[in-house]
C-alpha cells in the first residue's frame, strides 16, 4: 500500500517540488491550502487538493479541518512548507498522535522564527553572529547606531519585507518606524549572500543544500538558485540542530565576508528554494519522514529558477543594469522549478493562482504579496486554545 503525504501550503513552489518528488518515490500525494493552489493542485504528481480553512484567521477551523482530513485518508505524513508550520506546531494536539507532524514544539519555532531570540540561540555554534539590538523607534536604532551602517528589520518579518538597510549609516531624515512590534537593529555585514536549507530529525542533520540567490526581487525573494558548498555553513548548521534537539525544515540566510567569514543572520523554520537542488530520486522525502541515517546533499546540482520570473523581472533588471550577457549565460544554464518535461500544467496554474492573488489584493486592498501570504502569517501574536 502506497504512503500519503499531506503537503500544506500548496501555493509554494516548494511544495510543488516535494510533491514531485514523493510521487516519484511512489508515494500518494495530497496538497492542501486555504487560498487557491493550482500550481501545486495541476501538477500529475498530485492525487488530490484540498481547501482548508486560514491559520491566522480562523486557526479552530485549521485545525478541524486537519483533524477531519487526517480521520478521512489516513496520512502517514504532515509536510508544513510555509508559515503554517507554526500553527501546525500549535495544535498538533489536535491530529492523531500515530501521525508524523514535521514540526517541533511551538516555544522553539517562536524562538527560531524571532529574528532576536534566534541571534541568541546562534551564539556558540561556530560563526559570525552580526551584533545586534532590540529597538522600538528610530531614534532608539539611531542612538545604538552611532553613524555605523546598520539594517533594521521587525523581529517577525519574511521575504524581506519592511527591512532597511542603511550602508552609509542612518540619515536623519529616516522616517519613524511603522508600528509593527519590536524591530531588530543589526550592524551591517557586507558580502556575497547565501541561502541554506536543511531537515532534521531529534537534532540529527539528515539533509542539507545551499545556494546563491544570484537573481532576485530587490532585496526579497530570489528567483534563481545557484548551488553552492561552504563547510563551515554545514558545521553550523549541524551545531544548531542538534543544540536545540530540532525537528523540521530550517533555512538560514548568510553572508561571507571578503575574509571568507561567515556571518548568520536570520532564521527560517520552513521549506525555502534549496530544496529545488536535490534530484527526483534524492531520499529527501526519507530525511522528511525521519528514516534516514546519514546527511544527504545535492549531487551535481546545476541551478534552478522561477523561468516565468527570470524572463520578466530577471530580463527587465538585466536591462536595466546592461547585464543581458549575464543573464542569457545564467538563463540557459538553468532549469525551472514549476514547468518540467511531462509536467508543464503547473506553469498555467501558476497563472491562475496569481490571478486569484490579484482579486484578493483589489478585494482587501493590499498589494499581490500581501494577499498571497496575510492568511498563513504570523508575527508572534498569542495563538488561542482550540
Amino acid at each position: 500500500m502506497k504512503r500519503k503525504v499531506l503537503i500544506l501550503g500548496g501555493r509554494a513552489p516548494v511544495a510543488l517540488d516535494h510533491a514531485r518528488r514523493f510521487a516519484h518515490q511512489g508515494w500518494h500525494v495530497t496538497v492542501a491550502d486555504s487560498i487557491p493552489c493550482l500550481i501545486s493542485g495541476a501538477s500529475r504528481a498530485v492525487d488530490a487538493s484540498l481547501r482548508i480553512a486560514s491559520p491566522r484567521h480562523a486557526p479552530a477551523q485549521f485545525a478541524a479541518d486537519l483533524a477531519s482530513a487526517c480521520d478521512q485518508h489516513r496520512f502517514d505524513l504532515i509536510l508544513p512548507t510555509c508559515e503554517e508550520v507554526v500553527f501546525l506546531s500549535r495544535y498538533r494536539h489536535r491530529l492523531p498522535a500515530q501521525v508524523r507532524v514535521l514540526t517541533d514544539d511551538f516555544e522553539t519555532l517562536r524562538a527560531v522564527h524571532s529574528k532576536w531570540q534566534f541571534l541568541e540561540l546562534a551564539q556558540g555554534c561556530g560563526v559570525n553572529v552580526p551584533e545586534s539590538a532590540l529597538v522600538r523607534s528610530i531614534q532608539e536604532a539611531r542612538e545604538w547606531a552611532q553613524g555605523a551602517p546598520i539594517v533594521l528589520k521587525p523581529e517577525f518579518s519574511r521575504f524581506g519585507v519592511h527591512v532597511r538597510l542603511y550602508g552609509n549609516g542612518m540619515p536623519d531624515v529616516a522616517p519613524p518606524l511603522p508600528p509593527l512590534g519590536n524591530w531588530v537593529a543589526q550592524r551591517h555585514v557586507s558580502g556575497t549572500e547565501y541561502c541554506s536549507y536543511s531537515v532534521a530529525d531529534q537534532g540529527r542533520l539528515l539533509a542539507h543544500s545551499l545556494y546563491r540567490p544570484t537573481w532576485r526581487m530587490h532585496r526579497s525573494s530570489s528567483f534563481y538558485f545557484e548551488p553552492a558548498r561552504i563547510d563551515a555553513i554545514h558545521a553550523f548548521v549541524a551545531r544548531f540542530v542538534r543544540k536545540l534537539d530540532f525537528t523540521g525544515q530550517v533555512s538560514f540566510d548568510w553572508i561571507r565576508d571578503a575574509d571568507g567569514n561567515m556571518s548568520v543572520l536570520e532564521c527560517n523554520p520552513r521549506a525555502t528554494s534549496g530544496c529545488h537542488l536535490f534530484a527526483l530520486d534524492a531520499p529527501l522525502p526519507a530525511a522528511l519522514g525521519g528514516t534516514l541515517d546519514q546527511c544527504i546533499e545535492p549531487e551535481a546540482a546545476t541551478p534552478r529558477m522561477i523561468g516565468a520570473v527570470m524572463l520578466s523581472a530577471g530580463l527587465i533588471d538585466a536591462c536595466r543594469r546592461g547585464d543581458l550577457r549575464c543573464w542569457s549565460r545564467d538563463y540557459r544554464h538553468a532549469a525551472d522549478v514549476i514547468g518540467v518535461p511531462g509536467d508543464r500544467r503547473p506553469v498555467a496554474g501558476a497563472l491562475t493562482d496569481l490571478m486569484a492573488y490579484a482579486r484578493l489584493a483589489l478585494a482587501q486592498r493590499c498589494n499581490m504579496r500581501e494577499a498571497a501570504t496575510r492568511d498563513i502569517e504570523w508575527d508572534g501574536d498569542p495563538l488561542p486554545e482550540v
